[in-house]
């Protein structure tokens, strides 16, 4: 096994558990989106593109489970029927958060996202962010193509896995075969 499938096991383990309780301690008291020197999950940032150079970054973030709550609408009605609550999102959370952070960091690039703990309020994850006009990033040829302006705002088209999964562009079953020819 090499060294990231090591990574990933201990990822499982029944220690890792009490380890991440400690952290989500910590995690609570700081600001929701917050920039980080390196990935909690080095296996899974290295399988989505992650490269330890400059130009990189890291931002973990963190997101409130659950619907949404919906103006309160003018006029008498029942609260059951006011429609205010139980409101699920269009996106799922990945995407959104993964847009709350490329607006908090405006001059990079998301190149992807993924899940690192939840509580029972929140769920945290980690997006993996590029700056397309560093001399790093522009001389690398396998993630230069950031830097071409057809790139640019990504995640607000949708474009990152978590776009495509919310975009249904992802998954198994009906809309989902393989279409064959002739049969």
């Amino acid at each position: 096994m090499g060294m990231y499938r090591y990574l990933q096991k201990a990822w499982q383990s029944p220690e890792h558990v009490q380890i991440m309780k400690e952290r989500l301690i910590s995690w609570r008291k700081q600001p929701v989106i917050e920039r980080i020197d390196s990935p909690t999950r080095l296996d899974r940032a290295h399988a989505l593109g992650y490269k330890a150079k400059q130009g990189f970054v890291i931002a973990r973030g963190r997101i409130g489970k659950g619907t949404r709550k919906r103006e309160k609408p003018q006029g008498g009605r029942k609260p059951g029927k006011a429609g205010q609550t139980s409101i699920p999102p269009q996106q799922n959370l990945q995407h959104i958060l993964e847009m709350r952070i490329a607006r908090k960091f405006p001059n990079l690039e998301v190149l992807n996202s993924y899940y690192i703990a939840e509580d029972g309020k929140q769920i945290w994850y980690e997006v993996i962010l590029v700056d397309p006009t560093h001399p790093c990033i522009k001389s690398d040829p396998h993630i230069n193509w950031v830097c071409e302006p057809q790139n640019r705002g990504r995640v607000f088209r949708g474009l990152t896995s978590a776009g495509k999964a919310a975009r249904g562009l992802h998954g198994t079953g009906k809309g989902f075969e393989k279409r064959v020819h002739g049969v």
